[in-house]
């Protein structure tokens, strides 16, 4: 890579003049107040001649603190050959690449632009000092390249110009030279990043992205290098190097897109990329006198690879694929990305924090300043509102006479506006009637999950009905458990309700699937890919009695070219305001003049007056153009029939439209459609969840109770009483009976006083009291221990049997995962509920899922 040299200067003492002029303009009072000042910028002009500490990290601080100080005095301090300003101030700075050409002037700009000029080359000094084989180094020197670009860019667009008036000047500091230095920082700082790239190991779309853009970069620092006045200016080293730079990494380009073609078995174009890099690399070669022996090696190991893989493409083409290979002069531009970007540097030069010599400005000149630019901004605010209204006639006109659309229609390069455009687009997006068709499909198979998921619930009720009678009838009165239908109707009642649900949202989905079928022709016009051609088209009357389309059509295209013309001076004459303002420094002039501030005020406005008269041409041609375009058009609608073209186009916007309207409705109804059946699967999943455990909890029940049955009629049930007390199951209901007398105290206050009367019928046993033998049971498996079974809640005092409570159900149930992968929506993404939480209300289901009002039902 390549660094740049200083620029060499001579020694000047600027103090002397400086403090000269503020005892004579000001006082020796504000002269001895300002020695620090003084001395500040007298030391910063020696360290910049003699250069005491050569790193180029304090080089950078020092040019950076210099320019600033450079800018506060070029406000205040009027430094030219006049006699009333400081005359004795000569800057002499030579040329950083023709050591023998220098620059003397008394312009303070000169010592700006070449202040300028030094800092961007210590930057690419800096970024040439990082070890680019690591990535902290190689980000290092990406930073330091694009601030050198920065810097050119700021001298380009800030100094380099004024620096450059009069006859003693140098090139280095030309506009021409310091944008082709920021080319080329721009083109090592994104060499940096392709070397990061190929280290990473990204894909080759991506590494002949980035390669073709430092090669993009190289061809233009070659483009400028090529041309006057840098043409003979550089040494040809200089020229050999980014000419073989440009080369390289056009042909890295080449080879790591042909890598991405092999993969996607595009072998001609692949051949035809090769072929394109091993040419122009050769063609390199020819001119590569001087160059690093570095930067050929690079190249003959790329030549040597580029032709491996052509080799063994073009064997596969001639055996396999058989393609006919393009010319490279077909392809298409090889695609670039740029991943870096001039470093904006007016911060980091920005000089009005500082407050060196701040107390210089007179509040005479102040004001007269302030006065000035209220003057200048008045005529820039009128001048654009006037080129704003010029241009917004234009639109307007054009608009009404239907231009320059009708004569695109004519050459069949029509297009929708822009609004309409975008529905279509997005409508196309989303696979239009098809994509619709496939929503309906989905909208059906969840109503089908959610049919299916309702059954299976219904039938496990059904089931535990069904053998709960049986043991009933086999027991008779034995089986003094509750029936089912007492403790299931809550769920019953819920199950009833989805059900009815179901029945309503089926109702909604033929609704639906009729919408799509009755309207499927008209939006089958939103599948015209382009959508252009489904619009009318204007033609050419078929009979003509002179012939003269071709002239009328001619003459009014030329008529709109010219209009073109003029709205692009519009712009042009905009942005010369704004530069002529950015320019127009008044300042130094109004520290020094002597006379009335009005004169030179007038004086100054006067410059302006030449780019308004401009403005004013312009208008007057464009209103004199659009009468021209008016009278023409009208001649052209009456050959052409423009009105009934005008209709049909006009009918077929509204066709598409309504096309873009009724797809967006049934797109709306079969979203709240999935969204309901999404959200109703959620709840059947819970409330099956629930039956689960209801129906596993009355299988314990019932075992429990087959055992003690068991034990009765074996004769048993005596025998138990007496070690563990009494544990029977009355009839619900019925009072308590009393087995047989003792002395024992009761166990359980509620049963009253006497002797061991029969306990209530308890199905579970609450926490904290000692399981009676024979009778415990291990928790199910998915409780933690010591908790109560799901539905388990102390019985209050009377009932028959514990009342139900809802729980929700553990997260790592096969039913508490959705029936429906397909669909997972915010439903499924609730915290599961932890052990011993509180109960979740029972889920309710809003009515059908689209209301009436929302457009759902509509037929």
């Amino acid at each position: 890579m390549l660094a740049i040299y200083e620029k060499k200067t001579t020694s000047l003492d600027l103090y002397r003049p400086l403090r000269n002029y503020i005892s004579m303009f000001y006082s020796e009072r504000e002269a001895q107040n300002l020695e620090d000042d003084l001395q500040t910028v007298k030391q910063y002009r020696s360290d910049l001649e003699r250069q005491p500490d050569p790193s180029p990290t304090s080089r950078r601080d020092l040019l950076q603190k210099y320019f600033k100080a450079l800018c506060l005095i070029e406000t205040r301090f009027p430094i030219s050959p006049d006699d009333d300003h400081i005359n004795s101030v000569t800057f002499v700075w030579y040329d950083a690449f023709k050591q023998k050409q220098k620059a003397s002037q008394q312009n303070i700009h000169l010592e700006k632009a070449a202040a300028l000029f030094n800092l961007g080359a210590v930057y690419s000094q800096i970024g040439l000092s990082f070890d680019r084989a690591t990535v902290e180094g190689r980000r290092q020197a990406i930073h330091a390249f694009i601030a050198a670009a920065g810097a050119f860019a700021y001298l380009r667009d800030n100094a380099a110009t004024k620096a450059s008036v009069g006859t003693s000047t140098t090139v280095d500091v030309s506009v021409e030279c310091v944008g082709m230095l920021e080319r080329l920082m721009l083109a090592q700082a994104q060499e940096c990043v392709f070397e990061n790239t190929i280290s990473k190991g990204s894909t080759p779309g991506v590494c002949a992205k980035i390669s073709r853009q430092v090669g993009l970069y190289y061809e233009e620092a070659l483009a400028a290098l090529n041309v006057a006045p840098l043409k003979d200016h550089f040494d040809k080293g200089w020229t050999a190097h980014v000419q073989l730079k440009a080369a390289l990494f056009y042909a890295e380009a080449c080879y790591w897109y042909s890598l991405e073609l092999h993969e996607k078995e595009e072998i001609a174009e692949e051949i035809a990329r090769l072929k394109s890099g091993a040419s122009t690399l050769a063609e390199a070669k020819k001119t590569s006198k001087g160059a690093a022996a570095q930067l050929l090696d690079a190249i003959s190991k790329l030549e040597a690879n580029i032709n491996r893989n052509l080799d063994r493409a073009v064997k596969e083409n001639d055996r396999v694929y058989l393609m006919r290979v393009p010319s490279p002069s077909f392809l298409p531009p090889l695609p670039a990305f740029s991943m870096v970007k001039t470093m904006p540097m007016n911060e980091v030069l920005d000089a009005s924090k500082e407050k060196m010599f701040a107390s210089l400005v007179p509040d005479s000149s102040a004001k007269a300043l302030s006065r000035y630019t209220e003057m200048v901004d008045n005529i820039i605010r009128t001048q654009a509102e006037k080129l704003q209204q010029g241009s917004e006639l234009t639109r307007v006109k054009l608009k009404e006479m239907d231009l320059p659309d009708s004569i695109l229609s004519l050459e069949g390069n029509f297009s929708l506006p822009t609004d309409l455009k975008e529905d279509v687009e997005a409508v196309q997006i989303s696979q239009g009637l098809a994509g619709l068709e496939a929503e309906l499909q989905q909208l059906m198979d969840l109503r089908r999950v959610n049919q299916e998921l309702l059954v299976q619930t219904e039938e496990l009720l059904q089931k535990e009905a069904t053998e709960d009678s049986q043991f009933r009838s086999q027991f008779g009165t034995q089986w003094t458990r509750p029936q089912s239908s007492t403790l299931t109707k809550n769920l019953q009642d819920r199950l009833n309700r989805f059900a009815a649900n179901l029945k309503q949202a089926v109702d909604s989905d033929a609704r639906i699937e009729h919408s799509v079928r009755d309207h499927s022709a008209l939006m089958s016009i939103l599948d015209c890919q382009p959508i252009e051609s489904a619009l009318p088209s204007l033609t050419r009357p078929i009979m003509s009695l002179d012939a003269n389309e071709d002239a009328i059509v001619g003459v009014l295209k030329q008529s709109l070219r010219q209009l073109e013309t003029l709205g692009a001076q519009r712009a042009g004459l905009e942005d010369m305001l704004k530069e002529m303002k950015w320019k127009d420094d008044v300042l130094p002039k109004l520290m020094t003049y002597a006379g009335s501030y009005e004169d030179l005020f007038r004086k100054e406005i006067a410059k302006y007056d030449p780019i308004c008269e401009d403005i004013a041409q312009n208008i007057e041609g464009q209103e004199q153009l659009l009468l021209q375009i008016q009278a023409r058009n009208e001649e052209f609608s009456a050959v052409f029939n423009l009105q009934d073209y005008k209709a049909s186009r006009e009918k077929c916007y509204k066709q598409i439209q309504a096309a873009i309207a009724k797809y967006r409705e049934i797109k709306e109804n079969i979203n709240e459609g999935l969204k309901f059946y999404v959200s109703l699967l959620d709840a059947i999943t819970n409330i099956k969840q629930e039956c689960s455990d209801f129906v596993m909890t009355r299988n314990i029940q019932c075992q429990e109770m087959i055992e003690d049955v068991q034990r009765q009629m074996a004769g048993l049930s005596f025998q138990d009483h007496k070690n563990t007390g009494s544990y029977s199951y009355p009839a619900v209901n019925q009072p308590r009976q009393t087995q047989r007398s003792s002395s024992h105290p009761p166990s359980d206050p509620q049963n009253g006083p006497g002797p061991h009367p029969q306990p209530q019928t308890q199905y579970f046993q609450p926490p904290g009291q000692s399981t009676m033998p024979g009778y415990a049971h291990p928790p199910p498996p998915y409780t933690t221990p010591q908790q109560p079974p799901p539905y388990h809640m102390r019985p209050a005092p009377g009932a028959p049997y514990p009342p139900q409570q809802v729980q929700q159900p553990p997260t790592n149930q096969e039913y508490g995962q959705p029936a429906y992968p397909g669909w997972r929506g915010p439903y499924y993404n609730a915290h599961g509920q932890q052990p011993g939480s509180l109960a979740r209300p029972t889920y309710t289901i809003p009515g059908p899922y689209p209301p009436p009002q929302q457009g759902y039902y509509e037929q």
